[in-house]
C-alpha cells in the first residue's frame, strides 16, 4: 500500500471509529443506558423480553441473583423487568439490596431494514437477536449472538 493511500484510510477509520463510538452512552456502571423505542408494540415487546430473558437464564442460570434494571418508560422495558420476574429474577431499579450485588442489566432496542435488532448487556455478557416483530407478536429471525467477556 502507498504511502498516499495510508492517511486517507485512517482518517478515514478514525472518523468511522468516532461516529460509532458516540451512537452509545453508558451509565454510571459501565453499561449502555438502557432504550428502546416506544413503537414497538406490548405483544412484540413481551415476546422479545420473554426469548431474551430465557437466553439469559441459559447462560447465567434461571433466578441467580438481583438483576438491578433501569427502563426507560418503553413497552420493553416493562416487559423484560415482567419476564426476569417471571424466571425467579429479583428486580431492583437502584443500588439498594438486601445481600449480593445485584448484576447490572442494560438493553438497546433498535430496528432496522423491518427488523427489530434486540441487545441485553451485563457486566460479563451481551446477549444479541434479530426478530421479526408485527403488532401482535416477534418472532427470532437470526441465531443469538453471545458474547462474553472477562
Amino acid at each position: 500500500m502507498g504511502a498516499g493511500l495510508l492517511v486517507p484510510r485512517l482518517l478515514a477509520m478514525t472518523f468511522l471509529a468516532e461516529l460509532l463510538a458516540g451512537c452509545q452512552t453508558t451509565g454510571t456502571d459501565g453499561l449502555v443506558a438502557s432504550s428502546a423505542p416506544p413503537e414497538i408494540s406490548g405483544p412484540a415487546a413481551s415476546a422479545i423480553a420473554g426469548d431474551m430473558v430465557s437466553r439469559l437464564a441459559e447462560h447465567v442460570g434461571p433466578g441467580t441473583g438481583t438483576i438491578l434494571l433501569k427502563p426507560d418508560g418503553s413497552p420493553f422495558g416493562g416487559a423484560l423487568e415482567a419476564s426476569l420476574k417471571a424466571w425467579g429474577y429479583a428486580v431492583v431499579s437502584d443500588q439498594k439490596t438486601d445481600g449480593d450485588k445485584p448484576i447490572p442489566l442494560a438493553y438497546v432496542i433498535d430496528s432496522h431494514d423491518g427488523q427489530v435488532l434486540a441487545r441485553l448487556s451485563t457486566g460479563s455478557l451481551d446477549l444479541g437477536r434479530a426478530y421479526t416483530a408485527t403488532s401482535t407478536d416477534a418472532t427470532p429471525a437470526s441465531p443469538l449472538s453471545v458474547m462474553q467477556r472477562g
